[in-house]
């Protein structure tokens, strides 16, 4: 299915961290449950091709509709947000460029730390998801394909990822930043998303801390991860309060749409630092007001940036000459898939051409050689076709154009010709 083929057109709705702040991006997130339900609910009302991606940055549904407002209702039902609240944050892309600002986000051009390539794990699951569910079609897959093998050229090529930032870096760099003799201090890490492992792996990597506890809500994923870091010591979930009384530094990254962390949860004498990496924010915000707590947000850590960020910004025109490569690759595949029908209905047209003056010559002449009649003719389609797709790939040719005058020469059937934006 290609966009000429159908009254949708491809956009993507959504917004993210440009335009929205933590709060407002808390409020528009969809959590795995309610992204499911919105996946179904497309499906059932007949979507031709829908995903969606909802991380700390954005929330955003790439999609085909007649209309963006079609996938705006369905982000608006299946989060806490507001449609009034939405039009002042928003962003809407429609076809080309959807498809431009999906190569930029999957290359860490629109990360909010630029660069940070965590964003490419969390489309994949999502598009993956969306897959399972059967809300994706063959112009979606071929393009995230393309993304992602775009990404894989970016990061291997370029210095867009040189360095190590990412909010999971940030994290760790903030500890290590404003946390005096941090690695003689007690972390509990609360939650095993891919932010979450992403800090575990960092806090071992980049530091000498021994005392590294990790809880997570689903016990098994921790027991699974505990495997390949051993050094980590992991704890029940009914163990969280009691673990909470000896922790300096407390990560959450739990991706809950609720308070995974409240004022219950810590002693009122507690000092602690406190990162919520989650998206919307798990920690009660009454926290902050106590004079022990310091309590810092995703968009605080994305503030920490180096000479690393620096160096990534030159690199970003190599990065784009890469995606401008691979949206070629996307453009041509498109113009392919719209030209065949056309091309192989021409065939048939003057196949049908063939036939009728075969038959007319056999009943008028003797001895008329039907074979060799056939043979030669069906080299002359095969060669008239074969310039007509010439023609089709020529970088000056108008596709649309060029195929509507051969279908009114030939009679072909009609064919659905509107340019894509």
């Amino acid at each position: 299915m290609s966009l000429n083929e159908s009254p949708q057109k491809l956009y993507n709705v959504g917004l993210n961290y440009k335009k929205a702040d933590i709060s407002v991006r808390g409020a528009f997130s969809i959590t795995k449950e309610n992204q499911v339900l919105l996946l179904k609910e497309a499906k059932e009302n007949g979507c031709e091709g829908l995903f969606v991606v909802s991380t700390c940055n954005r929330t955003e549904i790439t999609g085909f509709a007649e209309h963006p407002f079609e996938l705006i209702s369905l982000l608006v039902k299946y989060s806490k947000g507001k449609v009034e609240d939405f039009i002042h944050v928003s962003n809407v892309y429609k076809n080309k460029a959807a498809v431009n600002h999906l190569f930029n986000i999957g290359v860490g051009l629109e990360s909010q730390i630029l660069g940070d390539y965590e964003i490419v794990s969390q489309l994949k699951n999502s598009f993956n998801q969306a897959k399972k569910l059967g809300t994706t079609n063959a112009y979606l897959e071929r393009l995230i394909n393309l993304v992602l093998q775009a990404s894989k050229e970016v990061k291997n090529k370029t210095k867009l990822s040189s360095g190590t930032t990412s909010v999971s870096y940030a994290a760790v760099q903030y500890i290590m930043d404003t946390i005096p003799e941090y690695n003689n201090k007690k972390i509990l890490n609360f939650g095993l998303g891919d932010i979450g492992k992403n800090t575990c792996k960092n806090i071992l990597h980049y530091t000498k801390i021994n005392d590294l506890t990790l809880i997570n809500r689903t016990h098994n994923k921790a027991k699974n991860f505990k495997e390949k870091n051993p050094e980590i010591t992991i704890k029940n979930l009914n163990e969280l309060t009691n673990e909470l009384r000896y922790t300096d530094i407390l990560i959450v990254s739990t991706g809950a749409n609720y308070h995974t962390i409240t004022q219950q949860h810590i002693e009122e004498d507690k000092e602690m630092l406190i990162l919520d990496l989650s998206m919307p924010e798990n920690v009660d915000l009454a926290l902050k007001e106590r004079p022990g707590i310091t309590l810092v947000n995703v968009d605080e850590l994305s503030k920490i940036t180096d000479k690393t960020i620096e160096t990534r910004k030159k690199e970003i025109p190599f990065a784009e000459t890469i995606i401008e490569q691979y949206k070629q690759e996307f453009n041509d595949w498109i113009s392919y898939r719209k030209f065949v029908p056309a091309v192989n209905a021409l065939k048939e047209s003057l196949q049908t051409i063939q036939g009728h003056e075969i038959d007319f010559h056999r009943k008028k002449i003797n001895n008329f050689n039907e074979e060799h009649a056939e043979l030669i003719t069906s080299h002359m389609i095969q060669k008239i076709t074969t310039q007509f797709v010439k023609h089709l790939k020529d970088d000056e040719t108008s596709v649309d154009q060029s195929i509507e005058v051969i279908s009114k020469i030939f009679n072909l059937k009609e064919l659905n010709l509107t340019e894509n934006d």
